[in-house]
């Protein structure tokens, strides 16, 4: 971790905070989000489908809007859309540990999912515009804080929410409250390039315009495509992985604590190895094979619950809870291993695609392609293990995803020879 902090200490003060901030947010929002279900089933009563609606909110605001963050950041700078976001997000949670109400938790929900669509796009397009040639390096370092406030935040919010929800909710409004503030007196002003968002004679350009001009670059499109499928493979560290431990090793304590060894194997990973394995690929590999790379290795990943269907379940026993944990364990790491290898390049590669024009637009555009992609993929993959429950093809779910993560690859890989992830040519905005 010491070779971390001297890394981030070479780049400018307002990377430096950036980084710190989004180990904070990222603290904040997980040490309350894993719990909000379980407060809004048990605490206030909600149905089951009430309960989703009220998370589905969240999402879909987020989701939704990122493009609309995006775009604000673009034309009225990152600062901000950075406050503004850390600002929405303290009201949202301290008004979902306040309220009862279903119209008061619901505007709840979708405040703090808007937030994240407002500072998302302007922090990583601030991190680009700061780093400078640097680039590549920068989002390693970003991600080691990234997941360290995701491996912390959950365990943070275990010990508050032991004591009451509440607690959870004030302390996680009350970081992001201080993150206001800090980054009110402490975060340099940057914006993008203000002819980015003014047609040739200096008009300012619309929104419309702004978005046409996003649209019109097939090469990020494609780009955005072919990576839906790394966001459907690691989100199943969520949704595919703990169900199959769950269904190996059951519902008790060792399989709760088979679940927890996937994030710590995750998370842990990505803190002690990001940087190595970023500056070993960067010195050996094109960023579009590493792309490629990256999503064969996360596509790989589940190989070996694929063996492992074909190994009989013990009934009790050390040999069941090896079974139902080591497997995922391992797809866990292999996942982590490939986001380690593409995740630098991929935000270098957008903004690349973009020509330094509008990179928070892009940024954007290209979380919604991805969100709706996960959406999508995780409808598949649920569907994926009912019918192979159904069927009795336990294997079914990891060949689809394992042939995903190819598919997905050699489509990256095509981009890449026919010198599609390049940046392209100037695209004149119109009026």
């Amino acid at each position: 971790m010491k070779g971390v902090i001297g890394q981030v200490r070479r780049y400018e003060r307002g990377v430096q905070l950036l980084m710190v901030n989004q180990f904070t947010i990222n603290l904040g929002f997980y040490m309350l989000m894993p719990y909000l279900a379980a407060h809004l089933s048990g605490t206030l009563g909600l149905a089951g489908w009430l309960v989703g609606f009220v998370l589905g909110v969240r999402n879909f605001s987020q989701q939704g809007m990122f493009l609309v963050g995006g775009t604000l950041a673009d034309r009225f700078g990152y600062k901000p859309l950075i406050v503004a976001g850390c600002v929405l997000r303290t009201v949202g949670f301290a008004t979902l540990g306040l309220v009862d109400s279903l119209p008061a938790l619901f505007a709840a929900s979708a405040a703090t999912g808007f937030a994240g669509a407002l500072f998302n796009p302007a922090v990583r397009a601030y991190l680009a515009a700061g780093a400078g040639e640097r680039r590549v390096e920068a989002f390693a370092l970003f991600n080691v804080f990234y997941q360290a406030g995701i491996l912390l935040g959950p365990l943070v919010g275990m010990v508050l929410t032991g004591v009451d929800f509440r607690v959870t909710c004030l302390v996680s409004a009350g970081i992001f409250a201080l993150l206001s503030v800090v980054q009110i007196r402490a975060l340099p002003a940057r914006r993008a390039d203000d002819t980015d968002v003014r047609d040739g004679e200096g008009r300012r350009t619309s929104t419309l315009s702004q978005w046409r001009s996003v649209l019109a670059n097939r090469p990020f499109l494609l780009f955005s495509g072919a990576m839906i499928g790394s966001y459907v493979l690691t989100f199943q560290v969520y949704l595919a992985l703990p169900l199959e431990v769950r269904r190996v090793g059951g519902d008790g304590e060792s399989g709760a604590a088979a679940v927890a060894l996937l994030f710590a194997v995750s998370g842990l990973s990505t803190i002690l190895f990001q940087t190595r394995v970023t500056a070993w690929c960067a010195a050996r590999v094109a960023p579009g094979r590493a792309l490629s790379r990256g999503l064969a290795v996360m596509g790989c990943a589940f190989l070996p619950l694929l063996a492992a269907t074909a190994i009989p379940v013990p009934e009790t026993g050390v040999g069941r809870w090896a079974l139902a944990a080591l497997p995922p364990a391992v797809a866990a790491l292999l996942l982590a291993l490939g986001t380690m290898i593409a995740y630098p390049f991929e935000m270098d590669t957008i903004v690349r695609l973009a020509g330094d024009r509008l990179v928070a637009t892009h940024y954007g555009l290209y979380n919604t392609i991805c969100g709706i992609g996960i959406t999508l993929g995780n409808l598949l993959t649920g569907a994926a293990l009912d019918a192979a429950r159904g069927a009795g093809v336990p294997a079914l779910p990891w060949v689809a995803l394992l042939t995903l993560g190819l598919a997905c690859a050699a489509a990256l890989n095509s981009l890449h020879r026919g010198g599609r992830l390049a940046a392209p040519e100037p695209v004149a905005a119109s009026v």
